[in-house]
């Protein structure tokens, strides 16, 4: 599969472990969680490595800083490639290091984690996180390559399954009914067979919107984010030490769907089949209550799809269909924080 962007060419491969570097420039340099690296590292060890500490503090001006200096070191030029090895930070991280070095030079992506594999890999979003709140700073450097590795899959522990559960739910929530009803009688399991389906399902859904909206000119990329705007402010406001960035999401919306209906968008009940759908997968679905909703409000008017501090968020339509909307009332916004 080859996604067309505006300014290159991303193309999805699928292999298996002892086939992966087989399509790498020998001029490759691997930037790898640490955790990967330890369990798969032998697969690519003939490439210059630099590890990257798991956890979302690693996607820091100081990390970006050591691995943009370190590939200069060891050689990189613009015929170079960075290879960006781990989870959604490492990809994140990488990929924002790709993007500044020399102007850019090429990424690939080999996510490692579900929830890598089908959303935070493809579409050439980078970043890092800000004091003042989580992607603020970053680019559109999408990978030229996007090479999913199924087998990984076996060593994530099932916090990680879960946590990327959180993001194949959303895209059978803003786009497709059909997906949504069939996790409905078959929640994610951990079965790799089930695994590489829905991997497969979720790239050809979020290729569909990156392409047709690639730089989120015409709002419609924003969908992408159902769940975010809420999502990334309980991230922040704990100091991404609490909720793991799917769980976030999976009470995000729970909550922008309650929204929804509040604002007369969704339709009633929604919110509440949500809420059950993902509470049977074994996601949170209730904001916590230690969180103060006016600081997670504050926080949600520096996301990226606000104007001039008004709040915006991508709210259901329906079932499998999703819209952004801007100029959300504070105090709706703050009704649904705090709805028991």
């Amino acid at each position: 599969m080859v996604i067309k962007l505006l300014n290159r060419e991303t193309r999805i491969r699928f292999c298996g472990l002892n086939d992966l570097t087989s399509t790498w420039p020998t001029q490759a340099y691997v930037v790898a969680d640490e955790n990967v690296q330890d369990l798969h590292g032998a697969a690519w060890s003939d490439y210059n490595t630099i590890t990257v500490p798991p956890g979302e503090e690693s996607k820091s001006w100081e990390e970006t800083g050591r691995i943009v200096r370190e590939l200069i070191r060891e050689g990189a030029d613009r015929r170079s490639a960075v290879v960006a090895l781990g989870g959604g930070v490492v990809g994140d991280l990488a990929g924002f290091a790709a993007a500044v070095l020399m102007r850019g030079i090429n990424l690939i992506q080999v996510p490692t984690t579900l929830l890598a594999m089908v959303d935070s890999s493809v579409g050439g979003k980078t970043g890092i996180d800000l004091p003042e709140g989580k992607n603020l700073a970053g680019s559109f450097w999408p990978a030229a390559e996007v090479t999913v590795v199924p087998e990984v899959l076996k060593t994530l522990p099932k916090s990680q399954w879960l946590n990327g559960s959180a993001e194949v739910w959303k895209y059978g929530a803003i786009m497709d009914r059909a997906f949504f009803e069939e996790l409905e009688g078959s929640p994610i399991s951990g079965d790799l067979d089930q695994a590489e389906r829905i991997v497969r399902k979720c790239i050809e859904l979020k290729a569909d919107v990156v392409q047709k909206d690639e730089f989120e000119t015409t709002g419609l990329r924003a969908i992408l984010n159902f769940g975010h705007t809420v999502g990334h402010s309980i991230e922040w406001a704990q100091n991404y030490q609490g909720l793991a960035h799917g769980e976030a999401v999976s009470v995000g919306m729970v909550a922008e769907a309650r929204l929804g209906e509040e604002l007369k968008i969704t339709p009633a009940g929604t919110a509440e089949r949500l809420r059950r759908a993902l509470k049977m997968q074994g996601l949170p679905v209730d904001v916590p209550t230690e969180l103060d909703p006016q600081e997670l409000i504050q926080a949600m008017r520096r996301d990226k799809k606000a104007v001039d501090g008004g709040l915006a968020f991508s709210l259901l339509e329906d079932l499998g269909a999703c819209k952004l909307f801007r100029d959300v009332s504070s105090d709706e916004v703050c009704k649904v924080l705090t709805a028991p």
